[in-house]
């Protein structure tokens, strides 16, 4: 299925005339057929490097973010802008004490420090928008002459595209437990429960502190580039027993987009076909979203970009 490709702000190496990513030495171009060939070989070769360290079927090695929606949010334009940004404010006090709590996994739990929800808060909030003459602050609730914006934690926050005006606003917090892609599965990991005000769903912050998350390898494949044709992923966006939804790492003309998928019974790997265009092409990165059908259920197993071998993340919701 396709969807419309999201725009990103990433280096890619295109010139003009749409030179390939990665081309293959051997020069020409590539029918489907080979494409899928070559993918395959690539994949063969990126699961055989896969070789994880021990904290990957022991540890706590998360596959998303430490930030996750618990169900839909009802976003607005202004909301989503601020939820993506981390613009917060607290009206209730955010408790400074520490509690217990252990991580669930398929294959057992494990025990692990945590932050306070105050710590948590603080990783959360990253700081306040800046004013917008005549807009209110929040939803509904105009400012008499003018947005009243107090500074953040951090400070102004000047980065980026100034979308919204209004932070969100924190009206309670409990601690519990939201479901999170891990190297063991998806476990369920302790999180402070973050009521906002404008949003239909709290925003959950996992409580695991820093110090015991084991980062996943950035690169285990090997190190020639592509071949011409091909193209890696860049996350995961969604994981719904065999079917995936992959972000694709594809140029502004590329066309004949198609994911490509190789398993076994303890890796995935995938990746995808393109044929490039022709001409001049804005030297951009696109993430193209597919959608993947697996032979059973993904489970346990990583998914590794065929480009890099590095395990796929899920992407930040």
């Amino acid at each position: 299925m396709r969807r419309p490709a999201l725009l990103l702000v990433l280096p890619l190496l295109l010139v003009a005339g749409c030179a390939a990513n990665g081309a293959d030495p051997a020069g020409g171009p590539r029918s489907p057929a080979h494409r899928a060939e070559a993918f395959d070989k690539r994949a063969a070769e990126v699961a055989e490097a896969w070789r994880p360290s021990p904290d990957w079927r022991t540890g706590y090695v998360p596959l998303e973010g430490p930030t996750v929606l618990t169900g839909d949010p009802r976003f607005t334009p202004d909301t989503e802008a601020a939820f993506r940004a981390g613009w917060y404010r607290a009206e209730v006090a955010i408790p400074p004490t520490r509690v217990g709590g252990e991580i669930r996994f398929p294959d057992g739990r494990l025990t692990l420090p945590l932050v306070s929800a105050a710590e948590a808060y603080r990783q959360l909030d990253q700081g306040d928008p800046l004013p917008c003459p005549g807009r209110p602050k929040r939803p509904g609730r105009p400012t008499p002459g003018g947005p009243s914006v107090e500074p953040g934690p951090d400070g102004w926050t000047t980065s980026g595209a100034q979308t919204a005006c209004l932070s969100l606003t924190v009206t309670g917090v409990t601690f519990g437990a939201v479901p999170v892609r891990t190297s063991r599965g998806e476990a369920q990991v302790p999180a402070w429960l973050f009521t906002i005000r404008e949003l239909a769903t709290p925003v959950a912050r996992l409580a695991v502190a820093p110090t015991a998350v084991t980062r996943p390898p950035e690169s285990t494949g090997p190190a020639r580039p592509l071949a011409d044709g091909l193209v890696g992923a860049q996350n995961l966006q969604a994981v719904d027993g065999a079917r995936m939804t992959v972000g694709l790492g594809v140029g502004a003309c590329d066309t004949g987009i198609t994911p490509l998928v190789w398993e076994r019974p303890d890796v995935v790997v995938v990746g995808g076909s393109i044929t490039r265009g022709t001409g001049i092409c804005p030297a951009v990165l696109k993430l193209e979203p597919v959608d993947v059908t697996l032979a059973a259920p993904l489970g346990a197993r990583p998914v590794l970009d065929v480009a890099t071998g590095a395990p796929l993340s899920i992407a930040p919701r």
